[in-house]
């Protein structure tokens, strides 16, 4: 397990997009999430973990690449000259009509290899796009993550001797959460309760959920019309104390791209102003925010926690000044005692 911790040594931030059932636009988010967050500024990676039914290579617009092999493990699928955006997928290592038929260790094996070999670099975010429900590849996934990133990092109730032994792993200690996306209909959040327990369980920390397919985006102009249900993933999000991150209306312009271009020609400023739309641009500017923060309280707690350790050193420093002072008083009056004449 070395080498799965020498990986996460470089890569800050790992995102993993959940869905409690199929349809509800997942990778869709996770490819356009990936796209916005490079054109903020960040080294993005998109590990996609759907292995019977891997979409992201088509959805980002790079379905006929290849994965590469060095010394220093796997290259990603990068659709962009600056390598701000790199894909690995089981969709670049099999023929497009063969089927994966594997039982749980296989693909257990190939998760394994994915975040062992993979050499990212230096990344932001890894988002890893999952498939529906909680499965196999859901557990062989929390399960090595776990293992790869410092447990004092996590949400975890463990033993402090554990978080002693494991504390020093990395010297910036990468952040871990999901994102869940669920659609506002009623059968789509009675899976989605699943997938939030799902997370309390195996001590995942929720950044927020997001709600897709949220009424339809008006070809002709930036209205949005409510012509399906709308407001039950807020609704459930807020009775399940977990942030609300966004609501995404159903955009056929976007369903376009993510069918036949692919989300990386958004990653060209003139393509991004002519396609996306400002209630997209409004909806995925929330999610970075949200992410942003979420990462960022990295080293606000870092602070609060060196705060506190002042604080603690004050205290302590405090008492013993006390202590010594009530030692001299004592020790003054035994010499007044000793030198008194009866």
């Amino acid at each position: 397990m070395d080498r799965l911790k020498e990986r996460f040594r470089s890569i800050k931030n790992v995102v993993v997009v959940l869905s409690g059932k199929g349809g509800v636009g997942k990778s869709s988010v996770s490819s356009v999430l990936a796209a916005r967050l490079v054109k903020s500024g960040y080294r993005v990676g998109v590990l996609d973990l759907d292995i019977t039914g891997p979409n992201i290579p088509r959805i980002i617009g790079a379905p006929e690449k290849k994965i590469l092999q060095s010394e220093k493990g796997w290259i990603p699928v990068y659709v962009d000259e600056e390598k701000k955006l790199g894909v690995i997928s089981i969709g670049y290592l099999i023929k497009k009509k063969d089927a994966v038929i594997w039982r749980g260790p296989r693909k257990h094996g190939i998760i394994q290899q994915f975040l062992v070999d993979v050499n990212w670099g230096e990344l932001d975010y890894l988002i890893i796009d999952t498939p529906p429900g909680t499965s196999d590849e859901h557990i062989s996934l929390v399960e090595l993550l776990h293992k790869a990133i410092p447990t004092s990092t996590l949400n975890a109730n463990i033993s402090k001797l554990r978080i002693i032994a494991e504390e020093e792993i990395l010297e910036e200690k990468t952040k871990l959460g999901a994102i869940i996306v669920t659609t506002p209909q009623e059968v789509a959040l009675i899976d989605i309760k699943k997938e939030i327990n799902f997370c309390k369980k195996v001590n995942l920390e929720i950044i927020g959920l997001v709600e897709n397919m949220s009424g339809f985006l008006c070809p002709n102009c930036d209205e949005v019309h409510q012509i399906f249900s709308s407001g039950g993933g807020m609704n459930l999000a807020k009775n399940s104390f977990i942030n609300v991150l966004c609501k995404i209306p159903l955009d056929p312009r976007l369903v376009e791209i993510c069918d036949k271009e692919g989300v990386k020609i958004l990653l060209d400023d003139e393509n991004e102003k002519n396609n996306l739309r400002k209630p997209i641009l409004n909806a995925f500017q929330q999610i970075i925010e949200f992410v942003e923060n979420w990462s960022n309280d990295r080293e606000t707690n870092k602070d609060e926690d060196e705060d506190e350790d002042e604080d603690e050193d004050e205290e302590e420093s405090g008492e013993k000044n006390e202590k010594k002072e009530q030692i001299s008083k004592v020790q003054k009056k035994r010499k007044k005692m000793e030198s008194f004449e009866f």
